[in-house]
């Protein structure tokens, strides 16, 4: 009965996840630090999402939010590599 429930739950996500486009970082140094951290709780587009709202302060607000509040596990010594990464491709004040 489990085995013919997680089918039925799979066959019903499978439309809904086809439509999903992989999310693909800018190129930049830290990109893959990124990746690795953030994907481990959500996907990779929410970064996009918050992108035109966070500049550098916000993004280290954000990166130290997740630690502390949501248990991220993020290593102290990868949280600058990692805001620098998101304020440069990402923030509202970096590149485009």
């Amino acid at each position: 009965m489990r085995a013919l429930m997680l089918l039925a739950a799979l066959l019903i996500a499978a439309p809904a996840a086809a439509g999903e486009q992989d999310i693909v970082l800018k190129e930049g140094q830290g990109r893959d630090l990124v990746a690795a951290n953030c994907q481990i709780c959500h996907s990779l587009d929410y970064i996009e999402i918050n992108s035109p709202f966070l500049d550098q302060k916000q993004w280290e607000g954000t990166v130290t939010k997740m630690i502390e509040r949501y248990g991220a596990p993020i290593d102290p010594a990868n949280v600058p590599a990692i805001v620098t990464y998101l304020s440069t491709n990402y923030g509202s004040q970096g590149t485009p």
